[in-house]
C-alpha cells in the first residue's frame, strides 16, 4: 500500500502542466511591446497587428472631427476619446475616436491599461493605407466592435471611391454584424443616428468634398 501511495504521488507531481491560455499569451506578448515611436499595436481577432500613424490628411479630419464631437457633447455626460486603448475580453483597439461617460476612470480595468468596452458607445475609425490595413478596418474590426456590442460604429475611408462615410448601428453580437449600414460620399451629410451623440452630422466640414477621380 504504501509503495502504491507513492507512485502515485510521483506519477501526479510529475503530470506535465497545462498549456497557457492564449489568449493570456497574447496580452503578455502586448503589453511588453515596445515600439517605434510613430506605430502602435492593437489585438484584433486573436492576432497581434501593428499599424503607422496616419498621414497628416487623416489626422486633419479625425481632429476636426474631435472638436465638433467636444462642441456637441459640451455639458452632457458622455466625451468623445482619443489615444486610449479599449478592451473586450482578448481583444485590444485603440481607436481614433471613441465617445463614452465623460466619467470614464470607473470604467478602466482593474491594471488601469484599458477601457471597458462595455462603456464605448461610439467608434471612430479612418481606414489607413495599405490592402492589410483597410481589411483591419472594414472587415474584422467591424466584426469585433459588433461583437463587443458597440452601439455605433463610424468608417472614414478615404480609400473607397473618392472618399466614403459608412455609419454601422445595431449590434449583432451572436452574429459579429451590424444590422443597419448607411454610407454615403465626402460631401454628404450622414448623422448618427442613436445614443448620445445622436443627431451628430459628419459632412463636408469634417471630411471635406468629394475626391476628383
Amino acid at each position: 500500500m504504501t509503495a502504491l501511495a507513492h507512485e502515485a504521488s510521483k506519477t501526479t507531481s510529475e503530470a506535465p502542466m497545462p498549456p497557457p491560455d492564449l489568449d493570456e499569451v497574447l496580452w503578455e506578448a502586448w503589453k511588453a511591446m515596445e515600439l517605434p515611436e510613430g506605430f502602435h499595436a492593437e489585438i484584433v481577432e486573436g492576432f497581434i497587428e501593428v499599424s503607422p500613424t496616419g498621414r497628416c490628411s487623416h489626422g486633419m479630419i479625425i481632429n476636426r472631427l474631435r472638436e465638433e464631437l467636444v462642441l456637441y457633447l459640451r455639458g452632457s455626460d458622455h466625451a468623445s476619446f482619443q489615444d486610449l486603448n479599449v478592451m473586450n475580453g482578448p481583444s485590444v483597439w485603440i481607436p481614433d475616436i471613441f465617445i463614452a461617460p465623460r466619467d470614464i476612470q470607473p470604467h478602466f480595468t482593474s491594471d488601469g491599461l484599458c477601457v471597458e468596452a462595455s462603456a464605448v458607445l461610439l467608434v471612430v475609425e479612418m481606414v489607413s493605407p495599405g490592402h492589410r490595413d483597410r481589411t483591419r478596418d472594414r472587415v474584422r474590426k467591424r466584426r469585433d466592435y459588433a461583437r463587443a456590442g458597440i452601439a455605433v460604429y463610424v468608417i472614414i475611408d478615404d480609400y473607397d471611391e473618392l472618399g466614403t462615410v459608412t455609419v454601422l448601428s445595431g449590434p449583432r453580437p451572436g452574429e459579429a454584424s451590424y444590422a443597419a449600414e448607411h454610407r454615403v460620399p465626402y460631401g454628404t451629410d450622414i448623422a448618427v443616428p442613436e445614443g448620445p451623440a445622436k443627431g451628430f452630422v459628419i459632412g463636408e466640414a469634417i471630411t471635406g468634398p468629394p475626391r476628383s477621380g
